[in-house]
C-alpha cells in the first residue's frame, strides 16, 4: 500500500505539465487531505457544499476549492463562499443566481459548464443540444462575478474504455464549437475538466486539461 505522497508522486510522474489535478476530498479526513497538501497539491475538490466549507476552515487558506458535484440553488451562497471555482453549472438559471450571490460578496469566481455526455440517468447537466443552442456569448456578457472558463463532464461508469472516450471526444468537441462561436479570442475559455480516477489517461487524451482523482490519490475508500 502506497502513501499519499507516493500516489502524487507517481501521478504527477505521468500527467502531462498543463494537465491540472484536483485532488477530489470526498469523505476523506482534514488529515489525508493534509497529506495531499505537504505532498504539493494545492486544488482539491469536493461534492457538497457543506463538506468544502467545513474543510476549507479546517485547512490551509491557500487551498483553491473547487465544488464538483451537484448544486441546488438555494446553496449558491455558501459555495460562493468556500469554492474558488464551480465546475457543476447546470442551468443558466443557477449561473445568474452564482452570479448575484457572487456580485452580493464582491467576488470574482470561475465557472464551469456542466454537459451531459454519459448514458446514465443519474447524471446531471445541460444537453448538448441545449447547450449548443445557448448564446453563451450573450450570457457571459450578461455577468459581472461569475466568469465562465470551459466545460465539465463525466462519462458513464463503465469498463468500455471505447464508450468513455467517444463521451469524452463528444465534451472536448462540444468545448470547440462553443468557444469558437462565443468566446474566440477570450483566453481564459481554455478548460475541459474531464477523468477521474479510473479513466483519466483517457481523457487526457481527448484533451482533458482538469483532471478529478480522489481514489488514485488516497486509496479506496473504507466502507463504515
Amino acid at each position: 500500500m502506497h502513501s499519499i505522497a507516493e500516489n502524487i508522486g507517481r501521478l504527477k510522474s505521468e500527467l502531462p505539465p498543463e494537465v491540472t489535478v484536483v485532488a477530489v476530498t470526498k469523505t476523506r479526513t482534514p488529515e489525508e487531505a493534509m497529506e495531499a497538501y505537504n505532498a504539493g497539491l494545492r486544488i482539491f475538490g469536493e461534492n457538497r457544499v457543506q463538506e468544502m466549507a467545513t474543510k476549507k476552515i479546517l485547512l490551509p487558506q491557500d487551498i483553491s476549492w473547487h465544488l464538483i458535484g451537484h448544486l441546488q440553488s438555494n446553496k449558491a451562497k455558501q459555495a460562493v463562499a468556500a469554492a474558488s471555482v464551480i465546475e457543476s453549472v447546470d442551468t443558466v438559471r443557477l449561473l445568474r443566481i452564482i452570479d448575484a450571490e457572487a456580485s452580493a460578496q464582491g467576488k470574482k469566481i470561475d465557472c464551469l459548464l456542466q454537459l451531459c455526455i454519459a448514458d446514465e440517468e443519474t447524471k446531471t447537466g445541460l444537453s448538448l443540444e441545449e447547450a449548443m443552442e445557448t448564446d453563451w456569448g450573450m450570457v457571459a456578457a450578461s455577468l459581472r462575478y461569475a466568469r465562465i472558463c470551459g466545460v465539465m463532464g463525466m462519462a458513464t461508469f463503465t469498463d468500455d474504455m471505447v464508450k468513455v472516450r467517444a463521451e469524452f471526444r463528444t465534451l472536448a468537441g462540444a468545448f470547440r464549437q462553443i468557444r469558437d462561436r462565443h468566446f474566440a479570442g477570450k483566453s481564459h475559455f481554455r478548460e475541459i475538466s474531464m477523468g477521474m480516477s479510473g479513466d483519466w489517461r483517457v481523457a487526457v487524451e481527448e484533451g482533458s486539461t482538469i483532471i478529478r482523482v480522489g481514489t488514485l490519490i488516497f486509496g479506496e475508500r473504507i466502507k463504515k
